[in-house]
């Protein structure tokens, strides 16, 4: 096959902006042969770029030099049209493209370059093998929903970025190249090799630096960061990732909020998404009690404890639990089942709480006893319960207390994560999740006041639970409860969360060197150790540190969830396998033995 050079010529228009208004206008596209389907004489090439697709009819008769060239086109051939708009004839639109109400005559047809065939067509909806999908990234970023995906992620990015800047924010960038920090997750290390022995680390976040821009007098700093975690993959999570990372001076936590707020607003704006501002707030603790998660999803109803309506007397009868309480929600839409269907939904809650001294309440029997059927009415009324709901009870089985040393936090938690997975089973069946494209599909909530420490029952020892330069309550600090009672430190913490998604995480920080001294203190680190890891950190917090905030969130989950995505893989670019492999270039892969010599390094390999 001879292929055409381009020589000097210059496309008119994308594939995807052509429409009635250009009938009778002579056009140049370039793009990938999308379909080709022959007729004989005529031969119809779907000619595709970003923007979308354009039919082009190749006629032998009027173009034969052409028409024979597109005899040898295949699909992903590049090739560039030279042709005139033709509005379709009535009947032979094409309602499902932007461009179905014209197609292209042509007159000229450059063969530009040629394909293998692929192992998967661009023009598939939905190629089922991902793996193939992350191999030949480069095929399957030229489908038109990544193609898609990517022109909304530049669109959110850009609004953020305009927003941000016009609000007073300097974007700033922040070393790749830094030292190992605590951060919650092991740091990918890069060793030296002018200083042997000694390594780099990859930013788990901005964390310290855009402290240090605040002490540096910077007022309001953000920056779309490249952030790197050697950890353990999920769907939502990447070893390299994006985050919108913003930090200011003189912040109340309101401050932060009315910002964020601002960009998300701006943002979703780009998608045709108006969000109404400002957010829902909730602590940490009423998320707990009303949701069983630091991390509600505020689009099914909360949890309710039935403390009034079962009686001392009701609790011997049914044989509940006295001193823990008695929690009940509704799945909506998910009621209506049969007999049997409820028997076993009822027998399968049950397996899954095993021997954790729970038990559900059947209220559907309830409603047949004349002792009980005035209850059951009494928890429909205080649920808000329709005909068309399933009401679930939980219930604490006699002797509870005894086995959970009277904690009932795991109560609320153990029913919450029943109340999240009953509607996973029920949301396909009854759109509980379902997308319309409004406001009202995209819950926003800001949780506060989350615990200061985490105990760690492998270690024994309390953890940071955001991260060690968060700041305690003032009153906390006061009343000494750093040292004698970690558990009710609350923390100037703050996480903002969307459906049930955490998308970012931020706090109020300490700005004082004698309470950072305190808290690295209270975490078990002797003040040697402080100042070996955090010494430049501690010294700069001396010299006129203001007070100040901010917040991170990620990038890609935003995007994620307005794309309608499953997984972070579908919005970047070249992601990672659940494996922390790169199936495209093939990494990691082993470093060479001189690289290895340079970096006076060895490799030992343990089974």
């Amino acid at each position: 096959m001879t292929l055409d050079f381009l020589g000097n010529l210059q496309r008119t228009h994308r594939c995807g902006e052509l429409r009635v208004e250009q009938d009778g206008q002579d056009v140049v596209l370039m793009g990938w042969v999308n379909r080709r389907r022959d007729h004989g004489n005529l031969i119809f090439l779907d000619l595709r770029d970003r923007t979308g697709i354009s039919q082009v009819v190749l006629d032998k008769e009027f173009a034969d030099e052409a028409h024979a060239k597109a005899e040898t086109a295949r699909s992903e051939y590049v090739v560039a049209v030279k042709g005139k708009v033709r509005r379709r004839e009535a009947g032979l639109e094409n309602p499902n493209m932007a461009t179905g109400a014209i197609e292209v005559v042509a007159k000229d047809l450059l063969l530009l370059n040629e394909a293998k065939t692929p192992p998967f067509s661009p023009a598939e909806d939905d190629i089922a093998n991902e793996e193939v999908r992350l191999k030949y990234r480069y095929l399957d970023l030229r489908r038109g929903q990544m193609q898609r995906n990517f022109a909304l992620r530049h669109k959110v990015a850009r609004a953020i970025r305009e927003y941000l800047s016009e609000n007073g924010f300097l974007e700033i960038e922040t070393p790749f190249m830094t030292r190992s920090t605590p951060e919650g997750a092991r740091d990918y290390l890069v060793p030296s090799r002018i200083h042997p022995g000694e390594f780099y680390a990859l930013p788990q976040s901005p964390q310290i630096f855009k402290q240090i821009l605040m002490i540096s007098g910077f007022d309001r700093y953000f920056q779309i960061a490249r952030c790197f975690r050697d950890e353990d993959l999920r769907a939502d999570r990447q070893p390299e990732f994006t985050q919108i990372d913003l930090e200011m001076t003189f912040p109340q936590q309101e401050t932060v909020f009315r910002v964020v707020e601002g960009f998300l607003t701006a943002a979703f704006k780009t998608a045709g998404i108006e969000l109404k501002a400002p957010f829902v707030q909730m602590t940490y603790d009423e998320a707990i009690r009303q949701y069983g998660i630091d991390k509600p999803d505020m689009r099914l109803p909360a949890m309710v404890e039935l403390t009034d309506e079962l009686t001392p007397e009701l609790r011997e009868q049914l044989k509940i639990e006295q001193k823990l309480p008695v929690l009940s929600f509704i799945i909506p839409k998910a009621g209506g089942l049969s007999g049997t269907e409820r028997k076993k939904l009822i027998s399968e809650v049950r397996a899954g709480f095993g021997e954790s001294g729970l038990d559900l309440l059947d209220t559907e029997r309830l409603k047949t006893s004349e002792t009980f059927a005035p209850l059951a009415a009494t928890i429909t009324q205080k649920l808000e319960a329709g005909a068309d709901d399933l009401t679930v009870v939980v219930t604490p089985k006699l002797g509870t207390p005894e086995k959970w040393n009277y904690d009932p936090q795991w109560i609320y938690k153990r029913v919450g994560a029943l109340r999240l997975q009953l509607a996973q089973k029920f949301a396909d069946k009854h759109g509980l999740f379902t997308q319309t494209g409004t406001a009202e599909d995209f819950k926003f909530l800001w949780v506060t006041d989350f615990p200061m420490y985490e105990w760690d029952e492998e270690t024994k020892t309390w953890n940071a639970a955001h991260h060690p330069f968060t700041s305690p309550h003032e009153d906390d600090i006061k009343s000494g409860a750093l040292f004698n009672d970690k558990g009710a430190v609350r923390a100037l913490a703050y996480d903002i969360v969307l459906n049930g998604t955490e998308l970012g995480s931020g706090s109020i920080r300490i700005h004082r060197q004698d309470v950072q001294a305190e808290i690295f203190r209270s975490l078990g680190m002797s003040d040697e150790e402080a100042k070996e890891r955090f010494g430049f950190f501690l010294d700069a917090l001396e010299y006129g540190t203001p007070p100040h905030g901010g917040i991170a969130l990620g990038l890609d989950r935003i995007v994620m969830i307005l794309a309608g995505a499953s997984s972070l893989r579908e919005v970047i670019a070249f992601p990672k396998t659940a494996k922390a492999i790169d199936l495209m270039v093939d990494a990691p892969s082993p470093a060479t033995e001189q690289q290895m010599r340079e970096l006076h390094l060895k490799t030992v390999v343990r089974s």
